[in-house]
Order: C-alpha cells, then structure tokens, then sequence
C-alpha cells in the first residue's frame, strides 16, 4: 500500500484547492461590471501592469472624467472588509461572494447607504477619522446590480476612476478580463519599445563584455526585429519593454503573458495571473528595475506563473559560433498577439576587445549581484591584479581588455576583498558584509548596526555601509536605491556630532531629486534608530515648523480647511465643535479635509482644529459658528 508524507499530502491538497479555486471563477455572466453594464467602458489600467515594486492587481475602469457615477455590486454577497483612508486605496470595499470570491472596489468617492451610514457610525463611536472595519457577514448583505458606492480619486489615485479586483478564495487577484466582459473591447496587440540581453553568470558576455545590454527594435512586416544578430557567449537572459493598448484608447496598459519560441518549440512563458499578495515584492525579481520584463525565472523568485516553472528557466546558453533565432510572442488577455524576433550568435569570449575603451578617470568599481568589477585605464605596467582577501592574496589576470581599459571581474561568494593593487595604485573596495536571505543577521561596526529579519531580502546582499560625506548633515549611505528589499530592516547609526532639536529631527530618505521621504526614528544615546524599506541615502532632517491651517469654509453646514505641511508630512489632525468631536475626510492629494456630520443638526458652536506633523509640530484654529 502507497504511504505519502504529510508534507505531500498538503502539497497534494493545496494544489487541488488551487485548481478548484481556479475553476470556480471563469463563468461568464456570474461578474456584473460594476460601472455602467450593458455600456461599452473604457480601461485607464489592467492587471499585471508594472508598477512601482508590484504589480497592478486589477482593472482601472475609467469614469468619464468625473467623480460621482453608480458603482454596482459585481454579484451576491456581503461586506467583508470596508475602509475610509486618504492613502493607498483609499475608500474601499470587500465583497464576499456564495462562490467564494472576493472582489474589490477602491478610490470611491464614498459608500452608498446603508454602508456609508454603518461605516459613519464607526467611525464617530472610535472617533477616527480613517478607519477600517470588518462586519458580519450578516450586517451588510448586498445584491448583484446593488449600488453599493460611488466612484471617486480617493488615495493613491492619479484620477477619477474605479479600481476594481476580483479575487479568489486564497485572496489572490484573478485577471478581471478572464471573466467575459463584453463593455471591454480590445482587438489591438501590444507593443514592444526594447530589447535586452544581460549575463547570467561570470563566464558570460554579451558583445564580448559583462554588461546588459538594451537594443532598438525596427517594426516591419506586422512584427518588431532586432536588425542585428547579437553576439553572446555563455548564459544570457532576454527582457523585453512592451505595453499594451485597447482600443480606441491611448493608455499604456499591462498585459500578461510574454513567450520565447525557436521554431515551432515554445521554451520559456510567463502569465502574470493569478497574483499571490504575500509574495507581491518578488516583481522586482520578475523584472529589471521595475521596467523590463525578463524572459527567465532568477532562482530567488517565488512566482509559480513560469513554464517551465524551474529556476533559470528561459535562460539561454550558447556554444560559439552557434546561432539561434528567437520569436517572442506578446499576448494580451484577449489573445492579441504580436511577434518581436532576434537572433543571437554564439562567440568565443575574447581577452582582446578594441572596442571597450573609456574616457573617464583611472579606476573604478561597480557592483552587479555577486559580481565585483573593476576598471582599468591599463596605462600601467603588468596585467594582473592582486586581491587582498581574509589575509590571502590572489592574482587575476583581466577578463577582458579594450584598446585603452581592462576590466578585472571578482565573484564575491569567493570573499570579500579588503583591497585591490593595480600596478602602483590600490582600491578598496565597499562592500561590509554578506547577508544571507532567510537568516536574521545583525551588522554593526563603529558607526553603524543593521538589523534584518529572515524575511527581509529578496535575495542573497551584499551590504555597503557608508558614513554620509558630508560635514553639515550627519547620516549613512547603504547600497543603492536600485536594490530593493522585501521587508523593513532596522538601522542605527551615528549622529553624535548633532547638537538641535532632537525632538523634531528624524531621518529622511533622500532621493536622487533632492526630495526628502520621512523615515521616522528613535534617539537611543548618540545614535538614531529607524525602520525601513529602502535603501539609498538617508539623512537627517529638523522639522520646527508647524503645518498650516487655511479655513476653507467655516459655517453651519460643513467645516472645511486646507491643511500643509512642508517636510515631515500630516500625522493627524481632530476637530471639534462645541466641545463634540466631528468626523473629518482627507484628500492629501489636495491637501483638503472637510467635515461628515454624524446627524442633520447644523454645526453650532466654537471651533477647534488641531493638526500635527510627522514631527509632533502642532498647530490649532480657533473660531466660531
């Protein structure tokens, strides 16, 4: 008799609940679309779009223009989960449906009753002025055709539309337009902007070098090709720029599935759908620095949406002076299809490249994953570069040489150099520490202590801690804003030099633009601690100044006040009159908050607003009714 582990039968299970989730959801006619039915309707977004570390989860339904139009209860169900906020979704419902699925309708302008009114009641008994609440499944039952709310441009909206998710039952957003739609017409493919090719390993070289490559493209006979062939030698992955439109529109819209055919033999694909929310960072694994799209599976990458779902799948590994010509097919969710075609030329990596040559100074370093590189103008005697590393000493000869430069690779899983000799001249490279994924590590030295936590990486880093150069502003610089994690670490640093106002300085990330992003932190003796999610340059930053109240409209109907802040940003803020707190709505992308009255009775009284900072600055308006 077969015994299987309890390990295998979960999986076993599991996989079983995934397709019956699955199979649950595709019929036609079971979704109502939630604005306008029976209209044709027009989409600003689609799902799996690219978006700033993840992927967009739904379909963004444009409203003419305008806040205020019906939204429809897609099918039977109740509230599961409602929401007031100024950021994110902003006002949002979740509504569970007999079928198991949930679906979601954000950026509402508000709810219709008697939700609004149920979420007002809340929201007055806690005294919060954001809010979110589950009911029971009994205290907001809701049928299909129902109007539950009102579209709007609440949260981290760009403009009046209805983002709307239909989600299975393990909470993963489902592709809406896999749900037969008819107010949606797409007849059109997508398009391709650029190709790249990149090394995967060090033995690789793309155009003889060890460096990604991007390439343009020349649309001609109803596809997109790369006009030459591209010669490569070792593992390389292909990842391509591309958009989708639908018709009659000018959006540049998201669309799911990319495939790489030789022949008639598909060997890579990739669907973005179903999106599991828990895994939702690994899009910066899916593609390069939120951009491109790659044709290959990194071995750190979580997504299961892969066929052949192995790690490197898609990756291509050429003999020299093999040549393979390559068909990518993008499709959207309506199966439009459009071909983009390339060939690449196996070739044997040369020492000897005249066309690698540079203008800049002597030396320099760069860092790619595991990969340590080092330039060199070659005006110096001897080829060979010497390692210094855990008290060894290495020579390497140059991986390769261009008429005026030679560049030296180092695989750091080897070890961390402390230095480099360079005939007459040494480099000391930056990198503190290994940090592996999935192990709590603490780094510290004399200025510096980090903390990650096991689920903090996405993949294997390479930590570089600098103390920030700058005399006037105390701060540190760890790694670089295109490296990314996937959950916050927490770092202390250094600040004792800092004499002001402790109380209001923080620390700030500071963005390439010079804007400054509030961190928050902790003083603990010279030093100050702080989580975060990102990596770059970060600073501190004294924020003294007060935000600024401007009174709106102040009369017997409504409050309504303009409300700014210069640095750290709006924490809170509360209002009252006549002694009564009063529920008041935010839109921070017009710096607006207005009142909600709990009942029809006029607002009497005298009138307080107080509103503070990020750094605990307060400032209060006082009047009358």
């Amino acid at each position: 008799m077969l015994k299987l582990s309890k390990k295998v039968l979960w999986v076993l299970l599991l996989g079983l609940l995934t397709q019956l989730s699955l199979l649950a959801q595709v019929n036609p006619g079971y979704f109502l679309f939630p604005i306008k039915p029976g209209e044709r309707n027009f989409l600003a977004g689609t799902m799996g779009e690219i978006r700033p570390n993840h992927f967009h989860s739904g379909v963004d339904i444009k409203t003419d223009g305008r806040e205020g139009l019906p939204v429809y209860a897609a099918a039977d169900g109740y509230v599961h989960r409602m929401k007031i906020s100024s950021f994110g979704y902003g006002n949002v419902l979740y509504i569970k449906h007999p079928s198991g699925n949930y679906t979601v309708y954000a950026h509402l302008r508000e709810f219709a009753a008697p939700i609004g009114d149920y979420m007002r009641t809340k929201m007055y008994a806690s005294k919060k002025n954001e809010l979110e609440y589950s009911p029971s499944p009994e205290e907001l039952p809701v049928k299909k055709g129902e109007i539950i709310a009102y579209s709007g441009n609440t949260g981290s909206s760009m403009g009046p539309h209805l983002h709307f998710e239909i989600r299975d039952s393990l909470d993963r957003a489902l592709d809406p337009l896999h749900f037969g739609f008819s107010e949606i017409i797409d007849r059109t493919p997508p398009f391709a902007q650029r190709v790249a090719v990149t090394p995967l390993d060090m033995e690789s070289r793309v155009q003889g070098i060890y460096a990604r490559r991007e390439y343009p493209l020349v649309y001609a006979g109803e596809a997109y090709h790369v006009i030459t062939p591209i010669p490569v030698s070792g593992k390389v992955g292909v990842e391509v720029l591309a958009y989708d439109q639908l018709d009659d529109m000018y959006n540049r819209n998201g669309f799911p599935t990319y495939e790489i055919f030789e022949g008639d033999t598909r060997i890579f694909r990739s669907t973005v759908n179903p999106i599991d929310f828990s895994i939702g960072r690994y899009i910066l694994s899916h593609t390069y620095r939120n951009r491109f799209t790659r044709l290959y599976k990194l071995p750190n990458n979580r997504f299961d949406f892969y066929e052949p779902d192995t790690a490197w799948a898609g990756a291509l590994r050429l003999a020299p002076e093999e040549e393979r010509t390559l068909r990518v097919q993008l499709r959207d969710t309506y199966d439009n299809v459009r071909s983009l075609h390339l060939t690449l030329t196996g070739e044997i990596a040369s020492e000897r490249l005249s066309g690698v040559n540079t203008t800049s100074g002597n030396t320099s370093m760069a860092y790619e994953g595991h990969v340590l590189l080092l330039h060199d103008t070659g005006s110096g005697e001897g080829d060979l570069a010497t390692f210094f590393v855990n008290g060894y000493q290495m020579e390497m000869p140059y991986a390769y040489k261009g008429s005026n430069r030679r560049t030296y690779l180092w695989d750091m899983r080897f070890g961390l150099p402390d230095s480099v000799r360079l005939c007459s001249h040494t480099m000391y490279p930056q990198v503190n520490a290994l940090i592996i994924k999935g192990q709590e590590t603490l780094y510290a030295d004399a200025h510096a202590e980090i903390l990650f936590e096991k689920n903090s990486l996405l993949d294997n880093l390479y930590l570089r801690v600098n103390p920030l150069r700058d005399d006037t502003i105390p701060g540190i610089v760890v790694n670089d804003p295109t490296e990314y994690l996937r959950e916050p670490i927490r770092i202390a640093f250094e600040a004792g030099s800092f004499s002001g106002d402790r109380a209001r300085t923080h620390v700030y990330l500071r963005h390439e633009n010079g804007f400054r992003s509030f961190q928050g932190g902790t003083w603990d003796g010279s030093r100050i601690r702080f989580n975060t999610r990102s990596l770059g340059t970060f600073v501190l930053a004294t924020d003294s100044v007060p935000p600024r109240i401007q009174p709106m409209r102040v009369n017997s109907s409504e409050l309504r006040f303009s409300i700014r802040d210069d640095l750290s940003g709006i924490r809170d803020f509360e209002a009252y009159v006549d002694g009564e707190w009063i529920l008041m709505r935010y839109e921070h992308k017009q710096s607006m908050i207005w009142s909600e009255k709990a009942v029809g009775r006029p607002l009497r009284g005298e009138v307080l607003l107080k509103v503070r900072d990020m750094a605990n600055n307060e400032a209060i308006y006082r009047g009358k009714i």
